[in-house]
């Protein structure tokens, strides 16, 4: 175990916004490559999605079997394994030579995603106090961002002149450096854990006594359409514009890369903010703008200047609503119990973004991008209105700070 000693806030945030760096880009670099793949493999078309899929699926099983164990065995451990899994499954796409052996490896990985997903906003609950929760969750999001602006384009870049293989043996050694991280420099907070024998029924039942409290459904079908609605307006974004526009794949990436510094700029300070404001004026705030954005993109985009302005106002919005609404559910239940429901979330949302991306595609071929953008515009707005009548502004929960847990005098200086 980590020593008390060895750990600083700073040291903690930077290992978790590492491995949401390393996870995240290593999920986002198989579309841009995904022609790579299919070509050094001979893939044929209609199945590189699986590859997409095997992810996704895993993750969702996994995450909902590994929130339990996090409550009850700590988060440390968690984080961990899910990084350890992740760096072996990462190292193992060198040794994919068709295309059953790199399905089996994205599922790997989807698995040690499932681990990592819930685990890491469940640490920041554990470890930072509830009015710094924001600030931190900002900065551990921010992750993501900086793997639009950079990790995807060296990825890519890594891909084209080494094969596809080149960018997940980049993101294989990001993780490794994060699990050496996590191991040296990330301690497990002093919380309550659950007791309670751990059993496949009795992570059942806790599941069903989750899904029994009104605010758990609230907050679960909030996650589902918030990424409901990403899967209707991202998926099917970049097909539009290259058909509308006339638009290059370089273009469309520079696009990602404009909505990654917005992704920068406003997270950290979204979470900051909602620190001092609250978190659901912030969200219900961004879910407003986000609605509007998409009820007007296919009005107003009639260049790439003006996709960029959009889409970076879209990315701004997003921002600003997921480390306050993270924040927001760290504490909805009690401390031994934050996992499962951070767990149960993710998956609910990647059972969300598939379910989105299905009916996007429906849409799409049917009524053109306008009927994604209307029906991610009122999706966006029941997910206002289930956090405005349903959620509440919490309390913390911890009555006062734990050993390995910061306090607010050593956090004052954040």
């Amino acid at each position: 175990m980590a020593r008390r000693d060895n750990s600083h806030p700073y040291l903690v945030l930077f290992a978790l916004w590492l491995m949401v760096f390393s996870a995240s880009s290593q999920v986002i670099i198989v579309s841009p490559i995904l022609p790579r793949i299919g070509e050094a493999l001979n893939i044929a078309e209609e199945l590189q999605g699986w590859l997409i899929t095997s992810y996704a699926v895993f993750l969702s099983i996994f995450a909902l079997i590994i929130g339990p164990i996090s409550d009850k065995f700590g988060r440390r451990l968690v984080l961990l394994l899910g990084c350890g899994s992740m760096a072996a499954a990462l190292w193992m796409h060198a040794v994919a030579n068709n295309f059953t052996e790199l399905l089996v490896m994205r599922a790997a990985a989807g698995a040690a995603g499932g681990m990592l997903s819930g685990a890491a906003v469940s640490y920041v609950g554990d470890y930072f106090l509830y009015n710094k929760r924001g600030w931190a969750n900002g900065w551990v999001m921010s992750g993501i961002a900086v793997g639009q602006i950079i990790g995807i384009p060296i990825g890519t870049i890594l891909a084209n002149m080494f094969g596809y293989k080149g960018a997940f043996l980049m993101f294989a050694g990001t993780m490794t450096l994060t699990t050496v991280l996590i191991w040296l420099y990330v301690p497990q907070p002093d919380v309550r854990r659950n007791t309670n024998k751990l059993t496949l029924k009795s992570a059942i039942a806790g599941y069903r006594e989750l899904l029994g409290r009104p605010v758990v459904v609230a907050a679960s079908a909030t996650y589902f359409l918030m990424f409901f609605s990403i899967g209707l307006y991202v998926i099917y974004l970049p097909t539009w514009l290259e058909a509308s526009l006339g638009v290059s794949g370089n273009a469309i990436a520079s696009l990602f890369f404009v909505g990654g510094i917005a992704n920068v700029i406003a997270g950290p300070s979204a979470g900051k903010l909602s620190d001092r404001t609250g978190r659901k004026p912030l969200i219900i705030v961004s879910c407003l703008g986000l609605a509007a954005v998409m009820m007007v993109t296919t009005w107003l985009t009639t260049s790439m200047f003006m996709a960029y302005v959009l889409f970076g106002f879209a990315m701004l919005m997003f921002a600003l609503r997921i480390s306050p609404l993270q924040s927001l559910m760290t504490a909805l239940v009690e401390e031994d119990r934050r996992g499962a429901l951070l767990s149960l979330a993710v998956a609910i949302g990647q059972v969300g973004i598939g379910i989105g991306g299905a009916v996007a595609g429906i849409g799409y071929v049917k009524y053109g991008y306008s009927s994604n953008t209307i029906v991610g515009a009122i999706a966006i707005l029941g997910m206002a209105y289930l956090v405005h009548r349903t959620l509440p502004e919490p309390e913390p929960i911890e009555k006062k700070p734990t050993p390995f847990k910061t306090t607010e005098a050593d956090q004052s200086s954040a």
